[in-house]
């Protein structure tokens, strides 16, 4: 995540999505007493097949991967280093065997070559795409473990996942690996701005999963458009986690490049360099008056610095919102 230049702003009230059923439910109640019986599952209507299980070990995997490219790297990954670029390799392989349609889109900054890695799953709409982001620099300082290879871990095991079930959304699936997020989101407003507007009309949605496994975890969910936001907050509301929306995400992740040329967008997150309140920490199980992520941009930001936990729950969180949205 890009470090905020202005402070953190306060918070603002967290909304909760609530889903209106009372008049479906007096319609079953008047059918029950007529005396008829509706088929099993008419009153949901076509739906997607639930999403799988992320294996968190597989994310773990590839998060050692991105630490090892590091530590052959300088110890980093970051844009214009040559441990980002293997990073994106890495990737793309992994992509290409899987059947992904993959492009890499270069870009300059400052004198530097950035890439930004699009990978395209066959079938769907293409007039309704869904898409799904993480950016894959780190900082010069550090191996970027949580900030950000574990977004970047998760959606790419989700892409797998869409690979493995074979899926055949009604909406178009594309993912992203993002270069230069840490130098100003640049590798994103590249390739928004390398867009025409039918081509941006097109996306219908783009998630954003930038730090998903931060030590000390909050469970935050991106604040824009209430269908979305429901998707994410219901999940976790399943798993009997209240999530919160959060004012440190605004602005500083790749899905502003998006927001900002009115693309709807979402998301979730588990915190950077802000504080866990108490009240926080009694609803979540962490640590107040310490950072979601004390490691956040050092060189400790290593695999020492994930929280398993939150990186499995979000992992399934990524792949639910990826079915649940493009069916």
């Amino acid at each position: 995540m890009r470090a905020s230049s202005t402070g953190v702003p306060r918070r603002r009230p967290r909304r909760t999505a609530f889903a209106a059923a009372s008049s479906a439910a007096l319609a079953l109640t008047l059918l029950g007493a007529a005396g008829a019986q509706a088929s099993p599952g008419a009153e949901k209507g076509p739906h997607a097949a639930e999403a799988p299980d992320i294996s968190v070990a597989a994310v773990q995997q590839d998060l050692k991967d991105l630490q090892s490219v590091a530590e052959a790297n300088d110890g980093n990954r970051a844009h214009g280093r040559p441990g980002y670029k293997a990073s994106l390799d890495y990737i793309k392989e992994k992509l290409d065997a899987a059947g992904y349609k993959t492009t890499i889109q270069e870009f300059d900054n400052n004198g530097s070559t950035g890439y930004n890695l699009v990978a395209d799953w066959p079938g769907g709409a293409t007039d309704s795409t869904v898409m799904t982001g993480a950016h894959l620099d780190s900082v010069s300082s550090g191996p970027g473990i949580n900030d950000n290879g574990s977004g970047s871990a998760g959606i790419l095991e989700t892409a797998l996942a869409v690979a493995k079930a074979d899926l055949k959304p009604s909406k178009h699936l594309r993912f992203a690996w993002w270069d230069a997020e840490e130098e100003g989101l640049v590798g994103s407003r590249h390739y928004v701005d390398s867009l025409g507007q039918d081509e941006i009309g097109a996306i219908g949605t783009y998630l954003n999963f930038d730090m998903i496994g931060s030590p000390n975890a909050g469970h935050f969910v991106y604040e824009d458009d209430p269908s979305v936001e429901a998707v994410f907050t219901e999940w976790f509301q399943s798993k009997g986690i209240e999530t919160e929306a959060s004012e440190e995400v605004n602005g500083r992740s790749d899905h502003a490049s998006f927001k900002d040329a009115g693309v709807t967008v979402g998301g979730s997150f588990t915190g950077a360099g802000e504080t866990m309140t108490q009240a926080q920490a009694d609803k979540w199980g962490g640590t107040a008056g310490e950072p979601y992520d004390a490691c956040y941009h050092s060189a400790c930001d290593d695999l020492s610095n994930i929280n398993e936990e939150a990186l499995d729950l979000h992992s399934d969180a990524i792949a639910h919102a990826v079915w649940e949205l493009s069916s």
